[in-house]
């Protein structure tokens, strides 16, 4: 039962750790507007079938 709620814990760590990261990034693009905008990765991530510069069809 321990070793379950640890990984439930360690999950959300993860997940709450990596919104602050985005978090993170937006501030630092709108504090240094010369670096251009925050551009979040979208789309499937590399994990289909994909060719060259063709987007995914969802």
């Amino acid at each position: 039962m321990l070793k379950v709620l640890l990984a439930g814990a360690v999950i959300m760590g993860v997940l709450v750790g990596w919104i602050m990261v985005q978090q993170m990034a937006r501030e630092f693009a709108r504090r240094h507007p010369e670096f251009g905008p925050y551009q979040e990765k979208r789309g499937c991530g590399g994990n289909c079938s994909c060719s060259g510069g063709s987007s995914c069809k969802r």
